[in-house]
C-alpha cells in the first residue's frame, strides 16, 4: 500500500518530515517499507502556456513552440510529441533545470533551430508508463484547466508529495486505506480525523422503482445494496484525483471509474459501478455461479466459472464476479448515462478461492480477503454519490436499496487498568489509557474499575484483551517500556539441565574418539523404515510425501548414517566416522500418535588411526567401536553389558546386544556383507543405543577412594568351557565368588584349535586381588582363587593342563 502524505493531510493536520513520520509509524508496529520522494533530482519545472506553434523548417515531426513561462519574455522551445498544439498549458522544464534519471536541461540547437526548455511528458517526470493516462500514454501532459505560468508544476499536478510504502501484515488490514492510515497516524500524534464529506442532495425519485435486488447466497453476501445516480457526464477527473491515483499505482481512465477506485483507496472499500443501461434488467441477482458458466471479465479474458464462485447477475447473465472483477458488458463507457452503485460484504475465504482459481488478483479481492470494515460500507457508497455529483453532475435518486444485514459494527472488549499495566510494566492512570483507546477512535465505557472498549469493525484484528494491551503499548511507545531487573529470589541461576549437560559430555567423548555429528532425515523410504530395529511395531506413514524415498517416519537412525557414509565413500573419502542424536518414530497402531523416543547411534568404516612415521595402521573393527560406546557408559558412570544376538542387516557372528541393568537398550555390529556390497563399502561397523533411556538413569556423587598402601596380586587363568558359553558368564561367576579381595576381571585371550577338544574353546582371564586395609597373604588369595576355581568347575569350566 503506497500512501501518500499530501492526501494523508487532507484527513489528519500533521507537520512533520516524512522521514519522522515513517520512523513514528515504523516503531508502533505497521513497517513502512520504503520512502519515495517524488521530487527527487527534479529542479526547475514550471507550468507553461503555448502561446503560438509553427512548423520545424527542418524536421517534419517537430514543432516550435513559444511558451509562455510566466516570465518577461516568451521561451522558445522545440518539441516533438504529436498531441502538442496551441493554447495548451503544460509542464516545462526550464534551462538549468533537472529530470530524473541525470538528465539535465540546456539550451540547445535542434536541427538548427534554438530550443530553450523541454515541454515535458508525465514519463519524463517520473511517473510509470503503465499509471499515465492512456490519452497522454504517448504525448505531452496537459492541464485539464487553466493554470498561471510560471507555477511550479510538482504542485499544480499535487506531486510536491513524498509516499510510504507499508509493507502490511494480514491482520492489519485497516491500514489499505487511507482513512485507516489516517486514524492510526492522528493516534500518534493525538489529532483529529477529519472525515471526508458524503453529503448530496437527493431526487424525488426513489432507487427502488429503478432496481431490485435479490440475494440467493446470504451466507456468503450477508449485505449488499446499491443508489442509483443518473445523467452523469463522461469527462476526465480532475487533476487532483488523478495524480492521489497515480500516486498510488492506478491508472486514471474517467471520472466515473475513477471515482470508484478513489473511494476504494480512500475508506478500504471496494465498490463496483455498472452502467444502469447496459445491465439487460431491472433487477439483480446475486447468486453462486452455475458450474462451467462462462463471463468475460473487464480484462477481456474468457472465464469458466465454478460453482463455488460468486457472481452478480441480471436475473440470468453474469454482469460480474462478485468482489474481483466486473463484465466486459456492463462497464462504464463514453456512452454511460445512468449507473447503479454497489456495495457490498463477500466471504472473505470465497473470495479467496475464486482470486486464486482465476490467478485475477485485484485491489478489490485483496481487500474482500481480509475483511472490510462494515462501519464504513454505507458512507463510503454515499461518497462515491457526493462524488458522483460533485465531478460528474449527476442526479442520485433516493433510498438505498439493500438486502441483508451489516452485523455488528462494534467488538466489545472488558478489561482493566490493573491489567494492562501488569501485563506491561507501565503505571497509567486509567485516564490515560481511556485517552489512548479514544486516540484510537474506540468508544469506551467504565463500571467498576472495568473499562469496556467498543472496537469498531475497521479493527477486526482486536478481538481479545491481549490486543487492547498491545495496544497501549504501542501507541504509549515500547520504547517507554520500563527496564527492570528479575527478582533473584524467583528466578534460577540459568545453568544447564541434568539431561543437556549430559548430552554435552557425550557429544564431547564421541567427537574426542573422531567422530562427527551428522544430521539427517527423519524420513525414509517404506522398506528401509523398519530395518535395524529390535522391536516389532507398526510405521508411521506421510499423506503427501516429497517422494518415496521420504514417505514413512524412521525407527532407526542406521539407514541414513549408512547413506551419508555411501556418499562420502563415493568421492573418495574412505575413512568414515559418524555419530547422530535424534529422534525415532514406533507407531501404536491406526490412528494413534507413535511414540517418539530419542536414539545415539553411530557409523565408522575405514582406518581408526594411522601413523606414517612408525608405520602402524589400525583398521575400525568391532572392538573399537565397542571401546567408543564403553566410553559413552564410563562419561555416564554406567556399566554396560554384552551378549552375542543376531539382528537383520548385520553380521551373524559380530553383532551384540548392549544390556544396561540386565535389559537390552542397543546393540554393536558390523554390517552384513551382503548389505555392505549394496553400498559399496567396505567392513563397516554400526552401534545404537536407546538414549532416552541413558538419559533416565541417574549419576550418583563421585565417591572417591584413596590410593592403596598394600600391594596387590595378580592371577591368570586359562579355562576350556563349551564353545556356546559367552565370556561375560565367566566373569560374572568370578565377581560373584571374589568376594572384597578381588578388584578385577578380564579376558585377554581367546583360543580354538588344535590341543582344544572339538566344540570347546579356551578363556584366558586376568584376575586382580587387593586390600586396601592389610597386607595382602598368599594363603587369603589362595582361598578366594579356590573359592572362585570351584564355582567355575561347577558350570562346567575346568583348568587347561
Amino acid at each position: 500500500m503506497l500512501i501518500s502524505k499530501e492526501w494523508l493531510e487532507e484527513y489528519v493536520d500533521i507537520d512533520v518530515s516524512i522521514e519522522a513520520l515513517a520512523e513514528r509509524i515504523t516503531r508502533t508496529g505497521i513497517e513502512v517499507d520504503d520512502v519515495i520522494d517524488l521530487t527527487q533530482n527534479i529542479k526547475n519545472l514550471v507550468v507553461g502556456y503555448v502561446e503560438d506553434i509553427e512548423q520545424h523548417p527542418n524536421a517534419d515531426k517537430l514543432k516550435v513552440c513559444q511558451v509562455d513561462i510566466g516570465e518577461a519574455e516568451n521561451v522558445q522551445i522545440v518539441c516533438g510529441a504529436p498531441n502538442i498544439d496551441k493554447g495548451q498549458t503544460v509542464i516545462v522544464a526550464k534551462v538549468g533545470g533537472r529530470l530524473p534519471g541525470g538528465v539535465k536541461i540546456k539550451r540547445a540547437k535542434l536541427r538548427g533551430t534554438v530550443s530553450e526548455g523541454m515541454i515535458c511528458s508525465l514519463q519524463e517526470i517520473g511517473i510509470s508508463n503503465q499509471v499515465v493516462p492512456k490519452v497522454f500514454e504517448s504525448g505531452i501532459y496537459q492541464f485539464k484547466n487553466a493554470i498561471e505560468p510560471g507555477t511550479d508544476a510538482l504542485k499544480a499536478l499535487y506531486l510536491d508529495d513524498q509516499l510510504m510504502e507499508f509493507d502490511l501484515t494480514p491482520n492489519r488490514a485497516d491500514a489499505l486505506s487511507m482513512l485507516g492510515t489516517a486514524y492510526e497516524v492522528a493516534t500518534l500524534y493525538q489529532k483529529k480525523v477529519q472525515k471526508p464529506s458524503v453529503e448530496f442532495n437527493e431526487e424525488k425519485a426513489s432507487a427502488s422503482d429503478e432496481i431490485k435486488v435479490t440475494v440467493n447466497n446470504k451466507d456468503k453476501v450477508p449485505y449488499y445494496s446499491v443508489r442509483v445516480v443518473k445523467n452523469v457526464t463522461i469527462e476526465p477527473s480532475p487533476e487532483w484525483m488523478q495524480s492521489r491515483l497515480m500516486k498510488a499505482g492506478i491508472r486514471p481512465i474517467n471520472n466515473v471509474v475513477d471515482i470508484s477506485n478513489y473511494v476504494l483507496l480512500e475508506y478500504g472499500q471496494p465498490l463496483h459501478i455498472f452502467d444502469q443501461d447496459q445491465i439487460g434488467s431491472k433487477e439483480i441477482v446475486v447468486r453462486h455461479a452455475e458450474a462451467d458458466e462462462i463471463m468475460t471479465t473487464l480484462d477481456n479474458e474468457e472465464r469458466k466459472l465454478d460453482a463455488s464462485d460468486i457472481v452478480i447477475t441480471n436475473g440470468q447473465t453474469p454482469i460480474a464476479l462478485g468482489g474481483v472483477m466486473g463484465g466486459d458488458f456492463s462497464e462504464v463507457s463514453e456512452k454511460t448515462q445512468n449507473v447503479v452503485v454497489e456495495g457490498a460484504i463477500f466471504d472473505p475465504v470465497s473470495i479467496r478461492h475464486t482470486s486464486r482459481r482465476h490467478n485475477l488478483r485485484s485491489e478489490s479481492s485483496s481487500r474482500f480477503e481480509k475483511g472490510i470494515a462494515t462501519e464504513f460500507l454505507d458512507e463510503a457508497v454515499d461518497r462515491a454519490c457526493h462524488l458522483l455529483e460533485t465531478l460528474a453532475s449527476g442526479k442520485v435518486l433516493t433510498d438505498r436499496v439493500a438486502v441483508g444485514q451489516l452485523g455488528a459494527r462494534m467488538t466489545e472488549i472488558d478489561i482493566t487498568a490493573d491489567k494492562i499495566n501488569r501485563t506491561i510494566g507501565f503505571e497509567l492512570t486509567e485516564d490515560e489509557i481511556i485517552n489512548i483507546f479514544n486516540q484510537l477512535g474506540f468508544e469506551t465505557t467504565t463500571k467498576d474499575d472495568i473499562i469496556t472498549v467498543s472496537v469498531p469493525s475497521r479493527r477486526r484484528d482486536i478481538t481479545i484483551q491481549a490486543d487492547l494491551i498491545e495496544e497501549v503499548a504501542r501507541i504509549y511507545g515500547y520504547d517507554n517500556i520500563p527496564s527492570t531487573l528479575p527478582v533473584f529470589e524467583t528466578v534460577t541461576n540459568g545453568q544447564l539441565t541434568d539431561r543437556q549437560y549430559k548430552t554435552r559430555v557425550v557429544k564431547s567423548a564421541l567427537e574426542g574418539a573422531g567422530l562427527s555429528q551428522a544430521i539427517t532425515y527423519a524420513l525414509v523410504d517404506q522398506n528401509r523404515a523398519t530395518a535395524f530395529t529390535t522391536e516389532s511395531r507398526s510405521t508411521v506413514q506421510v499423506l503427501m510425501p516429497m517422494s518415496e524415498s521420504y514417505s514413512t517416519l524412521r525407527q532407526s537412525l542406521i539407514p541414513h548414517l549408512i547413506d551419508a557414509t555411501q556418499y562420502n565413500v563415493a568421492r573418495k573419502n574412505q575413512d568414515i566416522a559418524l555419530y547422530e542424536i535424534g529422534n525415532v518414530f514406533l507407531g501404536n497402531g491406526e490412528n494413534e500418535l507413535p511414540d517418539e523416543t530419542e536414539y545415539l547411534s553411530g557409523i565408522m568404516t575405514g582406518t581408526f588411526m594411522s601413523n606414517v612415521w612408525q608405520g602402524k595402521k589400525e583398521d575400525v573393527d568391532f572392538y573399537v567401536v565397542k571401546g567408543v560406546v564403553e566410553r559413552i557408559a564410563d562419561k555416564l558412570a554406567l556399566t554396560f553389558d554384552y551378549e552375542a544376538s543376531e539382528i537383520d542387516g548385520l553380521h551373524p557372528g559380530r553383532t551384540a546386544k548392549v544390556l544396561l541393568n540386565n535389559e537390552p537398550i542397543g546393540f554393536i555390529g558390523e554390517l552384513h556383507p551382503l548389505v555392505a556390497k549394496d553400498y559399496d563399502l567396505s567392513r563397516t561397523y554400526v552401534f545404537e543405543l536407546n538414549y532416552e533411556k541413558l538419559m533416565q538413569q541417574s549419576v550418583g556423587y563421585i565417591n572417591y577412594t584413596q590410593i592403596p598402601k598394600f600391594p596387590g596380586v595378580a592371577r591368570d587363568i586359562a579355562l576350556v568351557v563349551d564353545s556356546e558359553v559367552p565370556a561375560r558368564q565367566l566373569i560374572q561367576i568370578i565377581k560373584a565368588n571374589g568376594g572384597h579381595l578381588l578388584k578385577d576381571a578380564q579376558v585377554f585371550d581367546v583360543y580354538e584349535g588344535s590341543h582344544i577338544e572339538s566344540g570347546k574353546k579356551s578363556v584366558a582371564i586376568h584376575l586382580e586381588y587387593l586390600d586396601a586395609e592389610n597386607t595382602l597373604t598368599e594363603e587369603r588369595v589362595a582361598e578366594v582363587h579356590e573359592a572362585i576355581l570351584e564355582a567355575l568347575e561347577r558350570e562346567g569350566a575346568s583348568l587347561r593342563g
